[in-house]
């Protein structure tokens, strides 16, 4: 047959939108929905806990840096993990485990963009959640080029809002609310295991770097792209939310902070009814963002899983005209409308995050066992990391895994 009988996935992501891709992801699913349940776990040291969740993460980001460059292909940790472990069966868990946590990940940012929308449309939110992934299904179905693309500039919203929660944030800010001593915890036992648990939480604000990897096989050059994009974006969200969680902490009350599933319009409680609304809406589409993006990922993974025979070939059809992989869309959107109305926010977090971190401990394995059959005469060139870097993400993600078991 003729290889336009076989539509295939169109390269078309540079190094620009493939960050943002990234930062619409991570940005978006995680500070303007998890503060509040952050804020629960660790009090004030709630910004401490993203540190802790970001050094955990950087370790298994190299990892991704440097596998993504090896196999750039779609359903990217399962194609790791089989040429890690040479178990195919292993490698479908993994791909599915992948997919689920990208839905599982929506299902929890879409109940906190249905809260935010509340503030405009007084429907209720079963409604406004099923139409908010119906809606972002259809955009990812729309083509790569132009969902990203949509997602990106979408992104740049979202990240003026941050801008804007951590100027008024700090501007707002009473010593009565809380003080930088009060952010830094002593060296004991108890506010340390707080800060573990709540290190879960925040690690599922970090949670959207790996998704890149799912896209590889959309991405222009990946071998250069692919490395530059994984570390930019863990960089300037790791950035952001320490700066936007200290400012919430500066300006809004612990208990009223602490399980908010919109934390961060707290922040302009006392502002003119305009910057309230500004902000709600400025949410509402960062929110959503994170669901776009999750659902491109999730049906990519499905779609290279179906590619090489491990899950019914239908789910690796692919549009002729969009060439976008249509069953596993309609599959993932479905996926995430019925966890959206089953599970509340926080418990749907921790479950993804559970998820992520055991996927990242089987992808650190991967790339020892890679390293471990090269020799210099077969080691191949590209972006690199040395070996003690996978350890210390297995070391890593085991810790943060087994805080959630306290």
């Amino acid at each position: 047959m003729s290889e336009s009988s076989h539509p295939q996935l169109r390269r078309a992501l540079g190094l620009p939108l493939l960050t943002l891709y990234g930062l619409g992801v991570t940005v978006g699913a995680g500070i303007y929905v998890l503060v509040g349940a952050t804020a629960a776990e660790a009090g004030t040291y709630a910004p401490v806990a993203f540190i802790v969740a970001a050094i955990a993460v950087a370790f298994t980001g190299l990892t991704y840096c440097e596998l993504s460059t090896r196999f750039p292909v779609s359903a990217g940790e399962a194609a790791y993990v089989e040429a890690g472990f040479h178990w195919p069966t292993l490698s479908l868990i993994v791909g599915l485990m992948v997919a689920l946590s990208g839905v599982v990940s929506a299902a929890a940012v879409t109940i906190g963009a249905a809260s935010y929308l509340q503030a405009f449309l007084a429907l209720p939110l079963p409604v406004l959640t099923i139409s908010i992934v119906l809606a972002m299904g259809l955009i990812a179905y729309w083509g790569i080029a132009q969902s990203v693309s949509l997602a990106a500039l979408i992104t740049l919203v979202e990240l003026g809002g941050l801008v804007f929660v951590i100027l008024w944030g700090f501007g707002t800010s009473t010593p009565d609310v809380a003080d930088f001593a009060g952010l830094i915890p002593p060296l004991e036992a108890g506010p340390w295991l707080g800060i573990g648990a709540a290190s879960l939480l925040a690690f599922f604000a970090f949670v959207g770097f790996e998704d890149m990897a799912n896209v590889a096989e959309e991405v222009k050059d990946p071998t250069r792209t692919m490395p530059r994009a994984v570390l930019l974006t863990l960089g300037l969200s790791t950035l952001l939310y320490v700066l936007a969680t200290v400012a919430v902490m500066f300006s809004v009350p612990i208990d009223e902070l602490s399980g908010s599933e919109a934390p961060l319009i707290l922040v302009f409680s006392n502002a003119p009814q305009w910057v309230r609304d500004l902000f709600a809406a400025i949410a509402v589409v960062a929110t959503v963002n994170g669901i776009l993006v999750q659902i491109i990922m999730a049906s990519r993974v499905i779609y290279g899983l179906a590619s090489r025979r491990q899950l019914p070939h239908f789910l690796a059809s692919v549009s002729p005209r969009t060439q976008t992989p249509g069953p596993a869309t309609v599959l993932i959107v479905l996926a995430i409308i019925v966890l959206s109305q089953s599970l509340p926010i926080a418990a749907l977090a921790e479950h993804t995050s559970q998820i992520v971190l055991s996927v990242f401990v089987l992808v650190n394995i991967a790339l020892i066992r890679i390293k471990r059959t090269e020799t210099d005469g077969t080691m191949a060139t590209g972006f690199r990391v040395p070996a003690v870097i996978p350890m210390l993400g297995v070391l890593t993600s085991l810790l943060l895994l087994a805080s959630s078991f306290l």
